[in-house]
């Protein structure tokens, strides 16, 4: 298995809940993150007032929040492919 190491490089809020990302391979991806805010460390993102709190970690070079919240630079690389399984837990919750 392949595992690609990415950094993001850039962002830029583009929306409620949406960054615009840049890695350091020149692509980029526009998240919209609302359905991945759930459970105990990324719930509190839903206050937009600390959604907007993010940064880029200097020393992993990858989306921070100041409550410790982050996402791997593959998962947000490839989120066209696996953001959706970030939201399976609230489809979930929700059948139940």
């Amino acid at each position: 298995m392949d595992h690609k190491i990415y950094h993001v490089a850039a962002f830029k809020i583009v929306g409620p809940y949406t960054l615009r990302v840049q890695f350091d391979d020149r692509t980029e991806q526009t998240i919209n993150f609302w359905d991945a805010l759930w459970g105990e460390l990324y719930a509190p993102l839903r206050d937009p007032s600390v959604f907007n709190q993010v940064r880029i970690n200097p020393e992993t070079h990858t989306l921070e929040w100041p409550n410790g919240a982050d996402f791997d630079p593959e998962t947000l690389h490839d989120w066209d492919e696996v953001g959706a399984a970030m939201s399976e837990p609230i489809e979930t919750q929700a059948q139940v």
